[in-house]
């Protein structure tokens, strides 16, 4: 492997590194007490303002019970889903070895500046009322490809479905789950780790013919701070 793609893998780990995380459940502070890696280390590294050294991603692969290949991506979509699975599930995105609880797939392989990451949750028979929320600097725009998307932001809870977005200030406490129990959701993510945010830079379409959001009580188009 070139320096070069060595240093586009190890970039490309921040997002890998960060769905391990919370699939533990584990917050940056423990991850800190577990591994000897300082909080602030722990945050630019998943956030892409650091890029990880090979002795931090051995600690971190044992600490969250993953592969060097998960973390790395080599672990991509070829890659043959076990005879044991009906052939009616769907196929689930695994380049970042996210196992059955999610798939990440970044779409930037850059240090800095805003990223974009395609995340894919498989049907939940039983969703959480309320999502697990974190929060952390940075800003995130969310928008639904596919299916039904629970959104816990702050106090509130929305559920987003094919087209609908989402965009807020990430020190907000937020959370996501599967709200449909049919099939996966699919959605995009587009994160600033310093708070930048996508420019619109063309006339809005409300006013001219734009059908307006549903606002009932479990649907919500977009969310703002």
């Amino acid at each position: 492997m070139a320096v070069d793609d060595v240093h586009v893998t190890l970039a490309a780990m921040g997002p890998r590194l960060r769905a391990a995380r919370e699939r533990r459940g584990a917050t940056l502070t423990g991850v800190s007490g577990a591994t000897g890696i300082s909080p602030s280390t722990l945050s630019r590294i998943e956030t892409g303002r650091r890029g990880p050294t090979l002795e931090v991603v051995l600690r971190l692969a044992k600490e969250y019970g993953v592969s060097l290949d998960e973390l790395a991506g080599t672990v991509g979509p070829a890659v043959a889903e076990p005879a044991a699975e009906p052939a009616a599930e769907p196929r689930v995105p695994r380049s970042l070895g996210s196992g059955d609880d999610k798939a990440v797939l970044p779409l930037t392989r850059y240090v800095g500046g805003l990223h974009a990451h395609k995340h894919v949750l498989p049907a939940a028979g039983e969703p959480p009322a309320r999502p697990r929320q974190v929060s952390h600097e940075g800003y995130e725009w969310l928008c639904v490809l596919y299916g039904r998307l629970r959104l816990a932001l702050g106090d509130r809870i929305l559920v987003l479905t094919a087209g609908d977005v989402a965009e807020f200030d990430t020190r907000t406490p937020h959370g996501v789950s599967n709200a449909g129990s049919g099939g996966p959701v699919e959605y995009l993510v587009m994160f600033g780790p310093q708070g930048e945010r996508p420019r619109l830079r063309t006339p809005s379409a409300a006013g001219r013919g734009h059908r307006e959001p549903d606002h009932s009580p479990d649907h919500g188009a977009a969310a703002r701070p």
